[in-house]
């Protein structure tokens, strides 16, 4: 080891590597080591127990995602970082109430992370490089097997909290990503769990998706069912989705850590195409052109036209069942693709149909 890489060198530029992880966007930049051994035990269990779904890439990876060292050859650490992307957009709780709009979670009203926060670690990882001199980095973003949330825990950016998260005291707004390195870098002292005897996320939970603390059922989850669930919704599923119609923010927004948090300071992570507040019809209208075109450079593109009509048909479905002023445009919108190409989604625009009369039903 040279000694611009010695321990104490290294540790001595830890300092340096979270200011220029604050230059480049990054709220919080933290060490840790390559060790997952303890967590690989929950992540086979989760998986033998099927709750991944049909994320067949998670079983695929496998315990991949908890031996770094597989992935990245010669990685003696990891830096972890952390990126704020809470917008500022209309109140979400409103917006959940009122059955004519659409949700979108709020990750995924600006623009797709993936690729801002790998470019950001790459140059993160080019600094290093020329401070130290040669090492091997790869920069990750939620676009390899890797334990995000554990890897975040262990360089002390947070806590996992009970829906699964990562958590600290200025709350869960934000995006993870990873420089696995060859450079031994000391791991940080992880911070406490302060999530006490609060269930809040739990409880509020549409589907009930969390089993329990740290247990989720990603086959009950809204964020599954409309952003990795290519085929038919559950049926018991449907009314429990509400107007959500990419993601669900719920277990973060019951969240007490939560009130604390701030605003992103991102241009990249404001709203676009008003989805804060957008009306369920008018984004029906969109044809899959205009669905390319608006969303560009989002994550919402990634689940296409078909399940993207597929999520709102559901919601207007339920905005049927409360029999809103604006039914007759809804019943039009609803019928107007009924001899879509897809067979997938004529039979949820069959269901949203059908609930016109599920209120009345429910009082008989």
């Amino acid at each position: 080891m040279s000694t611009r890489t010695n321990s104490s060198s290294l540790e001595s530029l830890k300092p340096q590597i979270r200011a220029w992880g604050r230059e480049l966007g990054f709220s919080a930049v933290g060490f840790a080591s390559i060790d997952l051994g303890e967590a690989e035990n929950g992540l086979m269990s989760w998986l033998a127990a099927g709750h991944h779904g049909e994320m067949d890439y998670m079983a695929r990876h496998g315990a991949i995602r908890a031996r770094p060292a597989e992935l990245v050859p010669g990685a003696a650490s990891i830096i972890s970082a952390r990126m704020d992307y809470l917008p500022a957009a209309a109140d979400p709780w409103i917006n959940l109430a009122a059955a004519e709009r659409a949700y979108v979670s709020r990750y995924a009203l600006g623009r797709d992370y993936h690729k801002l926060i790998r470019g950001r670690l790459q140059q993160l990882g080019e600094r290093i490089i020329q401070h130290t001199g040669a090492c091997i980095f790869r920069a990750f973003a939620d676009s390899a097997p890797v334990m995000e949330v554990e890897l975040a825990r262990k360089a002390a950016l947070g806590w996992k909290g009970k829906h699964t998260l990562l958590l600290d005291r200025g709350g869960s707004w934000f995006f993870l990503g990873e420089l696995l390195i060859s450079l031994p870098f000391a791991p940080d002292s992880p911070q406490a769990n302060h999530c006490g005897r609060c269930q809040a996320c739990i409880e509020i939970c549409p589907t009930q998706a969390i089993l329990a603390p740290y247990r989720l059922d990603a086959r009950r989850c809204i964020s599954y069912l409309t952003i990795e669930h290519a085929g038919s919704i559950p049926l018991e599923l449907r009314p429990l989705m509400g107007n959500r119609i990419y993601g669900c923010d719920d277990c973060q927004l019951a969240c007490p850590w939560n009130r604390f948090a701030q605003v992103s300071p991102l241009p990249d992570f404001q709203p676009r195409n008003r989805l804060d507040g957008a009306n369920l019809v008018e984004l029906f209208a969109w044809e899959e052109a205009e669905f390319m075109r608006r969303h560009e450079g989002s994550a919402i593109r990634r689940i296409g036209h078909v399940r993207w009509l597929r999520n709102i048909a559901i919601a207007l479905g339920n905005a049927l069942a409360q029999q809103p002023h604006n039914a007759a445009a809804i019943i039009h919108a609803l019928a107007a693709r009924a001899d879509h190409p897809s067979a997938l989604l004529r039979e949820h625009l069959q269901w949203a149909l059908s609930q016109q009369s599920r209120k009345h039903d429910s009082r008989t």
